[in-house]
């Protein structure tokens, strides 16, 4: 199951993380995001142990969401030692994320 990611676990979670993140911004209202919902869940699934996989309501977490300029959902950050390795913005397809998670591994 995907990570609930927060303003205030954001730096232990991801920054701090010694395995790859995929951090997810989304929002209950956006349809887009209720698409991708289910391909991150896989993610976290399929990637457990070797990837951290996780979700940022934006709502709930402004602070996060401003730190990296979130102005779209969703938007699905890719995280590796600290950095801001990737970016996909917009609902895509799983494969699209797999490729770019596996580049990190």
């Amino acid at each position: 199951m995907a990570v609930e990611i927060t303003d205030a676990n954001f730096e232990e979670v991801v920054m701090k993380s010694d395995k790859p993140v995929v951090v997810d911004f989304w929002a209950a209202w956006c349809g887009p995001c209720r698409m991708i919902g289910p391909i991150i869940e896989e993610l976290a699934k399929d990637y457990e142990g070797k990837a951290i996989v996780g979700k940022v309501n934006v709502d709930e977490n402004p602070g996060v969401a401003g730190q990296f300029g979130i102005r779209s959902i969703p938007t699905v950050i890719f995280v590796k030692n600290g950095e801001v390795a990737d970016k996909s913005v917009g609902a895509v397809p799983k494969d699209t994320l797999k490729a770019k998670l596996d580049a990190l591994l």
